[in-house]
């Protein structure tokens, strides 16, 4: 099994003339995981990897350089298999085999060990790059891999048609492709495992990687229940959902609508709160809130970091 970041998306300016903003009009905000154990998840996160406690709307958090990792507490484990659009998300490390042995030493539990994938281009280059993937308390992947930092850097998910998910996410969000190479949409193998057609978007310092579905099919055979072949929703799984930013939901719901999104939750305020999210249905099932304004922190007196 293998995790990658790097390859070529669809080009912005997909969809109808008129439709896809003209440039990027949301900002990478949030993942929001479900657990039986918040403040045991949080002291994994920040024990393990480049984030910090924090709290958001008055709820102990993790901030993670420019985005928040948010915990919902529920009664017993959440779903975890990987059939679902949410595959993983990812932090960097700059010599991933020294922060492997780091890990290990820390008592880290390994889905998968240090893997050298330094060939998945072609040519035979090896010690190049390297991954693993980190199992979460709640069975949930995180991703170390080469990367020139080792902060939270990207996510990657799963679907039916990468090609056409990539142009969703540009057409209605203005997200950039990554890369300038040709989109192709022809099948892609690397070790027997399909990896192509793929995606490759960049937002704001976080990459969301998109691989077709036919390689958890095969990488996670036994995770898909007998008789089921339809990517199962996000919500309530351990990534409950992902969150954008945008900076006037109501005028960004009312274009969503138009363009002929599914508003799964109409506007709101989260509780105990001003502020503004509304839920839309995006690509293969996977849920997506929406919050009015730009994640951030601010310091306070004797209290650390807190939601700005």
């Amino acid at each position: 099994m293998l995790g990658m970041c790097i390859f070529a998306s669809p080009a912005r300016g997909s969809g109808q003339p008129g439709q896809q903003p003209a440039t990027q009009s949301a900002h990478f905000h949030h993942l929001h995981l479900n657990t039986p154990d918040p403040a045991g998840a949080i002291k994994f996160y920040t024990s393990k990897f480049d984030c910090e406690s924090a709290q958001f709307l008055g709820q102990n958090a993790v901030w993670a350089q420019r985005s928040w990792l948010l915990f919902n507490k529920v009664k017993s484990a959440p779903p975890w298999e990987l059939t679902s659009a949410i595959w993983h998300f990812g932090w960097g490390a700059e010599d991933m085999k020294a922060a492997y042995q780091k890990q290990l030493e820390l008592g880290t539990k390994f889905f998968t060990p240090l893997t050298d994938i330094s060939n998945i281009l072609g040519g035979t280059g090896s010690g190049r790059f390297f991954y693993a993937y980190v199992e979460t308390p709640d069975r949930g992947l995180v991703e170390l891999n080469t990367s020139s930092n080792h902060q939270f850097g990207h996510l990657h998910l799963f679907s039916e048609d990468p090609v056409a998910a990539g142009e969703w996410y540009s057409k209605h969000f203005g997200i950039p492709r990554r890369g300038t190479a040709p989109v192709s949409s022809e099948p892609r193998f690397y070790r027997d495992f399909q990896i192509g057609p793929s995606a490759s978007l960049m937002m704001d310092n976080v990459n969301i990687i998109i691989y077709p579905i036919q390689y958890s099919r095969k990488a996670y055979a036994e995770h898909w229940k007998q008789g089921q072949t339809a990517i199962a929703s996000t919500k309530g799984r351990v990534v409950d959902h992902i969150a954008f930013s945008v900076d006037n939901l109501a005028e960004t719901i009312a274009r969503l609508t138009n363009e002929g999104v599914k508003v799964a939750e109409p506007i709101s305020l989260m509780p105990g709160s001003k502020l503004k999210h509304a839920f839309i249905q995006g690509p293969d099932y996977i849920r997506i809130e929406l919050v009015e304004g730009r994640a951030s922190v601010r310091t306070t007196c004797g209290s650390g970091w807190v939601a700005c």
